[in-house]
């Protein structure tokens, strides 16, 4: 079950879009083949007058979106490498936005480290 925390920067005085986070988690299970109800998408608007790069950063207009993911294990790196680049297309075609301005972190793997309703899910459980 992957868990997405997704903050994606907005003009000022706009939010995220209505249906943003549903359509994130489409297209994230898509990338991931998980089934109904086992991709978790929870989305931040953050406006762009609190979002900056040192040195005056880039074009005034660019409005990046950062993703998390976690899960329970993580797929070999050639692997991850496919993914990690259909996931960022497909954020990207959803938001937007350019695929350059992606920008995905994995978190370390969950297993052992994670609960569900009190219950600490273990290797072979799915996250």
């Amino acid at each position: 079950m992957p868990i997405l925390d997704v903050e994606m920067v907005c003009p000022p005085g706009e939010g995220v879009p209505q249906g943003m986070s549903v359509a994130i988690a489409d297209a994230a299970a898509g990338v991931f083949g998980t089934p109904p109800g086992q991709t978790w998408v929870r989305l931040h608007g953050l406006s762009l007058d609190c979002y900056a790069e040192n040195g005056g950063g880039g074009d005034p207009g660019v409005q990046p979106v950062f993703v998390h993911v976690l899960k329970a294990t993580l797929s070999p790196e050639p692997d991850l490498e496919k993914e990690v680049s259909a996931l960022a297309a497909a954020i990207a075609l959803v938001c937007n936005r350019p695929v350059e301005n992606v920008h995905i972190v994995y978190d370390p793997p969950l297993v052992g480290r994670i609960a569900f309703g009190g219950r600490l899910r273990k290797g072979g459980e799915g996250v």
